[in-house]
């Protein structure tokens, strides 16, 4: 499958906001789980959110629950993380990756096609 493709990172300063998108294959995205994961330099990739084909469920990882929102548009194969209050702590390397099957969790092993990435800076 061709891999997914992000946009929308850059540099914003502590407590603004970005909003991440992801293109994926139209064949499967609409029957497919997609995620949000981040590495941050010098450390392992972390899972950020999850959502379901449908978008009828969302998962989220403590550090982002109540400023992070994951949604999508199947009309446009597209997934959406808009991210508020953002903290230095949430610098890092942002993947969008596309599910094997309609539910996922959130272990990289439920994802079987990854994007290159887009950076998120936040600075103090």
């Amino acid at each position: 499958q061709v891999q997914p493709v992000e946009f929308g990172g850059g540099l914003v300063q502590a407590g603004g906001s970005l909003k991440l998108s992801c293109v994926a294959s139209g064949h499967t995205f609409s029957s497919s789980a997609m995620g949000w994961f981040r590495r941050a330099p010098g450390k392992e990739r972390e899972f950020v959110a999850g959502i379901s084909w449908s978008g009828s469920r969302t998962d989220y990882a403590d550090f982002v629950k109540g400023r992070f929102t994951i949604s999508r548009d199947n009309a446009k194969n597209t997934v959406f993380l808009q991210m508020n209050s953002l903290k230095p702590e949430d610098t890092a390397v942002y993947y969008c990756a596309q599910g094997t099957g309609y539910f996922a969790g959130t272990s990289p092993t439920d994802f079987g096609s990854w994007g290159q990435g887009t950076q998120v800076t936040v600075s103090s």
